[in-house]
């Protein structure tokens, strides 16, 4: 049974599952369960590394089955370090590795942090080709991820559902909504080949991209929103022309270029957010 397309033996391997791991989109979901312990003003280092854990396995699924959806299913892309049955072999080991943590977490939190956590692999294993074959899933997929990491984060630090972490999570929610219909409008000509419906491919590119614009403002605006009468904290606000920033320099670039400064807004975004609940520098 050959498991990578480049090279026999155990170092292919290896190789080829590794390179399933992609930092750019793995490390935002697990610094999501994070900045909820943040929020949560503890931090267990067993219960939080084990819902990260749980957290990059199920990105890791989600990566494993794009990749094997878009190179051996729809010949989207170009080259893929596994073969067919490679992507069947790392599926299996990556979702029977995400459940084990998830039946720990059962175990040493309650069936609550596992209900926050287990759609977050359902959302990542069903994306392609299900989710992605309607605006809605294929544009909320990921940002629905970070949204549920972030509560599970909080939650299993305190066992606790709070405004707090969800108001948060509805603003990632929405801010990523934006970002991923940019990023979807590269691919418009594509998806609408095979046919992936994304918002672009529904709405149209420019239409698309007036959208995103709003969901972002939107999102902007709900982080001043929620300052002013109290659930998070005011240095929150100080993120907002972290990402505005980056967003005037987006708005009139072409959708690849776009996306790129979007993504790294959006971890400025994280960290501005993460340093104002930690320090509250004007508290």
């Amino acid at each position: 049974m050959a498991i990578a397309r480049h090279g026999q033996g155990a170092r292919p391997v290896l190789t080829a599952f590794l390179s399933q791991v992609h930092p750019v989109f793995m490390l935002p979901p697990v610094a999501a369960s994070w900045f909820g312990s943040i929020l949560a003003g503890r931090f267990s280092v067993i219960d939080g590394g084990i819902h990260m854990t749980a957290i990059f396995l199920a990105v890791y699924t989600a990566h494993v089955k794009d990749g094997y959806i878009d190179f051996h299913r729809r010949a989207e892309d170009e080259d893929h370090p596994l073969t067919a049955e490679g992507c069947r072999v790392a599926l299996l080991g990556s979702s029977v590795a995400f459940f084990a943590v998830t039946g720990v977490l059962w175990a040493i939190v309650d069936w609550v942090a596992v209900a926050l956590t287990v759609p977050g692999w359902l959302i990542g294993y069903n994306h392609a080709p299900r989710l992605d074959r309607h605006p809605i899933g294929a544009t909320m997929g990921y940002p629905a991820g970070i949204a549920l990491a972030i509560v599970g984060g909080f939650y299993v630090q305190t066992s606790l559902l709070s405004p707090v972490p969800i108001a948060f999570g509805v603003v990632f929610l929405v801010l990523l909504s934006g970002v991923k219909i940019i990023d979807d409008a590269q691919d418009e000509p594509h998806d609408r080949s095979i046919d992936k419906r994304t918002v672009a491919v529904s709405l149209g590119i420019e239409p698309a991209r007036r959208l995103a614009v709003g969901l972002m403002a939107l999102a902007l605006f709900g982080v001043l929103g929620f300052a002013s009468i109290g659930t998070f904290p005011v240095e929150t606000v100080l993120a907002i022309p972290v990402f505005g920033v980056v967003a005037g320099l987006a708005h009139r670039a072409d959708p690849e270029i776009a996306t790129m400064l979007l993504v790294r807004g959006s971890y400025l975004f994280l960290a501005v957010l993460i340093a104002a609940m930690w320090f509250r520098p004007l508290g």
